[in-house]
């Protein structure tokens, strides 16, 4: 039987959430040259996908931080994905904001949280964790107790496991970069060369390049 981490990993390359392009890599933000882009929102568009997603997540925070009462989402890519967990759980339910809106009141938090409250924050995707911890640290700063947090893909960069640490932030994921290219291998969704170029870039991805082949 398929373990669920393999199961979402295989959804995701299928509806191109998750693209591998060794030999033509995209650009982030950061300027790093990259193999992998994620588009998670891709996963609204597919009920069967989502209501997956929905559950897993639901399943994972249940399993690991059970006395949760609420949950909060990092502004944007979590937003929807938030809304929905925090209706199957049966919670209230904020999202973060990485800046203050320039208008109104001004909010970092969008929704009613009271301090005191446990939360759970979910997250689609963490890399290098910045914007995840930053939203702990709102939160934390308002008065909450984040018990946990939990992201659909985890890249697994030893820098973001060592922020985690040091912020002492439990972190599940429901789909990790290790499991997502053994999968894209053994469904041929790329070749065993490949994969040997996408795990080299994840050793130094600040400084790697594709190889130019003649």
């Amino acid at each position: 039987m398929k373990k669920p981490e393999r199961i979402l990993a295989e959804k995701l390359l299928q509806i191109s959430a998750i693209k591998l392009q060794p030999q033509n890599p995209f650009v982030w933000a950061s300027g790093w040259n990259s193999p992998i882009y994620n588009d998670n929102r891709r996963i609204l568009s597919y009920p069967d996908i989502r209501n997956f997603v929905k559950v897993e997540f639901a399943r994972v925070i249940l399993e690991h931080f059970p006395d949760v009462e609420a949950i909060a989402s990092v502004a944007t890519g979590a937003i929807a994905i938030g809304a929905i967990v925090a209706d199957t759980l049966g919670l209230p339910y904020v999202y973060v904001r990485a800046t203050p809106k320039d208008h109104g009141l001004e909010n970092l938090i969008e929704g009613n949280l009271k301090p005191g409250k446990k939360v759970v924050v979910i997250e689609d995707l963490v890399s290098t964790g910045g914007s995840a911890l930053k939203t702990v640290e709102i939160l934390r700063n308002y008065g909450t107790e984040v018990v946990g947090m939990a992201c659909l893909f985890n890249y697994q960069f030893p820098m973001a496991i060592k922020r985690f640490h040091e912020m002492n932030v439990d972190l599940v994921s429901l789909c990790d970069y290790t499991d997502m290219l053994d999968v894209a291998v053994k469904t041929n969704y790329i070749s065993p060369s490949e994969a040997a170029a996408i795990k080299e870039w994840r050793e130094d991805p600040a400084a790697w390049m594709p190889e130019i082949k003649e």
